[in-house]
Formats: C-alpha cells, sequence, structure tokens
C-alpha cells in the first residue's frame, strides 16, 4: 500500500494559479500511474487528471484541458498538478491517487485507483 499526502490548496481568486502536490511513501511509487480527482460538495468524485509510470502518457478530463497540468517527479516520489486560469467551478477537494494496474497509461476509471490520499480544499472566489 502506498501512502499518499496532498499539499498546496487554498484560496484564490478567479484567474488565479495553484499547485497542489502529492508526496507518495510505502511501496515503489515510480511503478504506479498516479490520478487526480476532485469532489465538490453534493456532488460526485470526478476524475480531473491521469499520468502514467513514467510521465510520457497524461489526460485530461475536458473540463481542465489546457489549463491544468500534471508532472511527476519520480527521484522525489512527488506528483503535481499545475493549476491555471482557475474558475469558480473549479471548487472542490482534490484528492491524489496510485494505481498499480493502470501504471502503463493511467486511468480515468475511479475503480482503477486503489490508494488515495486525504484531500486537500481548493477554493476559488469570483
Amino acid at each position: 500500500q502506498v501512502q499518499l499526502v496532498e499539499s498546496g490548496g487554498g484560496l484564490v481568486q478567479a484567474g488565479g494559479s495553484l499547485r497542489l502536490a502529492c508526496a507518495a511513501s510505502g511501496r515503489t511509487f515510480s511503478t504506479d500511474a498516479m490520478g487526480w480527482f476532485r469532489q465538490a460538495p453534493g456532488k460526485e468524485r470526478e476524475f480531473v487528471a491521469t499520468i502514467n509510470w513514467n510521465g510520457g502518457r497524461t489526460d485530461y478530463a475536458d473540463s481542465v484541458k489546457g489549463r491544468f497540468t500534471i508532472s511527476r517527479d519520480n527521484t522525489k516520489n512527488t506528483v503535481y498538478l499545475q493549476m491555471n486560469t482557475l474558475k469558480p467551478e473549479d471548487t472542490a477537494v482534490y484528492y491524489c491517487t496510485a494505481s498499480r494496474r493502470a501504471w502503463d497509461s493511467g486511468s480515468r476509471d475511479i475503480t482503477e485507483y486503489g490508494s488515495w490520499g486525504q484531500g486537500t480544499q481548493v477554493t476559488v472566489s469570483s
């Protein structure tokens, strides 16, 4: 089991930027695909972005494509989510997650992921 700890959330005005980080410990990080999901109040957890084991493949939800960038540094056991041009509808708790099964491609499917962080709150004011 891999342990995940997110950081970097906060309050930002619309149009601003934030960079989330997710530090992993436990099993070998570099063999997992990683993902970011988010959950707004009263809504289901939804896919945001995913990256495969070596960073060679990424995928994004249509709602964030062109604004968010997922990346990873396997030497630091950390995955990042750079969020630019933030909108009020981006307000949510953001969760980092790991998947061994989807290691080579990443995945949009929440059921592919087995380890989750505790989440970090992102609030975008209008």
